[in-house]
């Protein structure tokens, strides 16, 4: 019988061992190469040595407001101020560069840049996902700490611990348990009518799969149903690893923000009496507990009353925590517990009660009355977190939540380096200190990856998301090798290993285009030159308002509403500084993202983003044209130079350059604007004219 060609490669990719992959081979440092230029760091060294095998020459660096341009943008996310770059370029010290370095990777602004490539990989939205797309008021809690820990440069390895199972630590802090908010970032469906265990389990795959993808850059997901088809991962592998976060449970907890705890604390007591007045004014207790009883009925014997199986159903997927809260016993209930179930019976009692009884219960005025309450009390923020759950774990047969097959305990995949659990049943804490264990040979060079990918527009292995048979081969494994080693090495920081990529004569090349380089290198594989990228949808935004002044740069917080195209009726748009805070805080909901993201090439949050796409389309100029941001940030910057002082041509649209462009307008620049000025209406020339710099592909671009 004759066998297809497809099926002998699937065959030969299946058998391949792993210890013949390159990404399952332990790391071990190798020693740099040896360059005709003397005086390298290692990283050129690595590059040098093959573009010297390959004959190909380096490209020069580039001119110094070009580099700091590049560096700003590339450590924090955000232009360099005239000033800034002033005196940089005055400053001919030989360690220049490196203080620039060092004072950027110092500003609180880089846990957002940097932020915000982790909240891709983190799949972060502030919205569940699915049809109702329920806001989630408390997921910029986690954006918060990732923040924080990346500023003070936490070890990646801990990093990693807190994340994975902070929860799980000996005397866990509250900033730690707020860490496992990285696996709240799962869709949730509320929609009637189904199967919450069906989703759970769901949420469960994803979390697996978040960790396969982010930390070991493997398509783990694909041993779901079956064994994988290309990798060395059974579908028992699968769920042994599965099993770490089977063997957990969703939770909330008051994380106060400094300065929140002492107000709410005061003020409490009297708004605790106030709500309980409230309450009993009007027989809420009492009829609460009946409405309680009646629901249990309706889960234990389904199909009795069917009003009360609507109820019932609704309660468990409309209500955060429903049926979980209901058969917590009331006197065990939380806070917060007691709250959202009494809350939830308010506006829900009408189900199981006739028009006549609704009408005469009045609880319509009783939630207005609490809502009023509710708004005098001083919040405290909350946090989404995770907590441990002894739960028994089966392989799912095809993948079928229904369908179970054999027990399993969790694991790892037999293919990599074996976990270690001391003697008794591995959690989620024994998988974290796993992973970021020197014998893993994946996280360190995933991680290491990924950085220099956002430096230089892809990865020395260019399939960031996936080191398995499927994935591209690094064009340099030599260097791979040796900053995965050096970041372990280190101490796993990761600004040491920012340093040595910004530092390096590579990252400082000139971006220009070369026509030796067109035939023989047209992707800038080997690295001849820097690469011009487009910049991300926050930063496109960020540049426009720190450009006109318009940038609120408070760090942290929660989402915002800036004003968007079309008005969206749930979208109630923030005011005052809210407006003008950078990108990355924009409320994000899944289904109904914010356009200048969309455009852009932002994620979505429907699932681990490892490397974001760039495309070029015609609603790009719209939007740099015509959304409210760009408008107001094109008439802003036009007010403020002319409030600085700039009040002729020449210096004054030499100062809208420096702002935009980090640069000086060239005289045929100067020439065609001023013909473009003069044809203007005098109210808004020089509106269009800061409008033509904020659309220059050079203003979205990173050179």
């Amino acid at each position: 019988m004759s066998i297809r060609p497809g099926i002998v490669v699937l065959l030969l990719a299946s058998a391949v061992h792993a210890a013949d992959h390159w990404s399952l081979v332990p790391v071990r440092r190798p020693q740099p190469p040896k360059a005709n230029a003397t005086g390298l760091p290692e990283v050129d060294r690595f590059i040098r040595a093959r573009l010297e095998k390959e004959g190909i020459a380096s490209s020069p660096e580039a001119p110094r407001a070009v580099l700091l341009r590049r560096l700003s943008l590339d450590l924090i996310g955000l232009p360099p101020t005239p000033a800034e770059l002033a005196s940089f370029l005055e400053d001919q010290q030989p360690d220049a560069w490196q203080r620039q370095v060092n004072r950027l990777l110092a500003s609180p602004h880089y846990g957002e840049k940097w932020g915000r490539h982790w909240l891709d990989l983190a799949r972060y939205a502030d919205s569940d996902g699915f049809r109702s797309d329920r806001f989630r008021p408390h997921a910029w809690r986690y954006r918060q700490w990732l923040i924080d820990a990346l500023n003070r440069d936490l070890p990646f390895d801990q990093f990693t611990l807190e994340q994975i199972a902070g929860d799980l630590l000996p005397n866990a802090t509250r900033d730690q348990r707020i860490a496992t908010g990285f696996h709240r970032n799962t869709l949730t469906n509320r929609e009637g009518g189904i199967d919450p265990e069906q989703f759970r389990v769901e949420q469960v795959i994803d979390r697996t799969n978040t960790v396969g993808t982010v930390w070991l850059g493997l398509t783990v997901g694909c041993a779901q149903c079956h064994d994988h088809k290309y990798d060395p991962i059974s579908q028992r592998d699968y769920y042994r690893l599965f099993a770490f976060f089977n063997d957990a449970d969703e939770d909330h907890m008051d994380a106060p923000m400094p300065g929140e705890l002492g107000p709410h604390l005061q003020a409490r007591p009297a708004y605790d009496a106030k709500r309980r007045e409230i309450l009993e004014a009007h027989g809420v207790p009492r009829l609460q507990a009946e409405w309680e009883v009646g629901m249990i009925e309706a889960a234990v014997h389904p199909g009795k009353r069917l009003d009360w199986d609507h109820a019932f159903d609704d309660l468990r997927t409309d209500c955060e925590d429903g049926e979980k809260i209901l058969r917590t016993p009331a006197a065990t209930r939380t806070r917060r517990q007691a709250r959202i179930l009494t809350d939830y019976f308010l506006g829900n009692y009408a189900r199981v009660i006739s028009k006549e009884r609704k009408a005469e219960l009045k609880f319509d005025t009783v939630a207005r009355q609490l809502r009023e309450l509710d708004a005098t009390l001083p919040p405290v923020s909350e946090a989404p977190v995770l907590r441990a759950l002894d739960r028994k774990t089966h392989l799912l047969i095809r993948g079928d939540f229904k369908q179970l097959g054999e027990a399993v305990e969790p694991g790892t995949p037999a293919a990599l380096p074996p976990l270690d659990a001391a003697g008794g049943r591995a959690t989620r804490l024994d998988l974290a200190r796993w992973l970021v264990s020197r014998e893993n040979p994946l996280t360190a060079r995933v991680a290491v990856n990924r950085i220099w990918q956002e430096y230089f527009g892809r990865g020395l292995a260019r399939t960031s998301e996936n080191f398995g048979n499927q994935g591209e081969r690094p064009t340099h494994p030599e260097l791979l090798d040796w900053l995965a080693a050096e970041f372990m090495e280190s101490g796993w920081s990761l600004k040491h290993v920012h340093r040595l990529v910004v530092s390096s004569a590579t990252y400082r090349q000139s971006s220009h285009s070369r026509a030796d380089l067109a035939g023989r290198d047209p992707e800038n594989k080997l690295f001849a030159r820097q690469t011009r990228l487009r910049l991300t949808a926050e930063a496109i935004r960020d540049s426009a308002l720190a450009a006109s002044g318009l940038l609120s740069p408070e760090i942290g917080g929660p989402s915002v509403r800036p004003p968007q195209p079309g008005g969206e009726k749930n979208w109630k748009e923030s005011t005052g500084r809210e407006r003008y805070r950078r990108g990355m805080y924009i409320q994000l909901n899944r289904t109904a993202p914010y356009p200048l993201m969309v455009n852009f090439d932002a994620p979505n949050g429907y699932g681990a983003l490892c490397r974001r796409g760039r495309s070029n389309t015609p609603l790009q100029a719209l939007n740099l044209l015509n959304d409210p941001a760009f408008v107001e940030a094109a008439r802003t910057l036009a007010w403020r130079t002319e409030t600085e002082g700039y009040r002729d041509f020449g210096p004054r649209l030499d100062r809208m350059f420096e702002l935009c462009l980090a640069r000086l307008a060239a005289p045929d620049e100067r020439d065609w604007l001023q013909s473009y000025w003069k044809t203007q209406p005098p109210a808004m020339a020089w509106t269009g004219l800061a409008s033509v710099l904020l659309n220059l592909d050079e203003f979205i671009t990173r050179e």
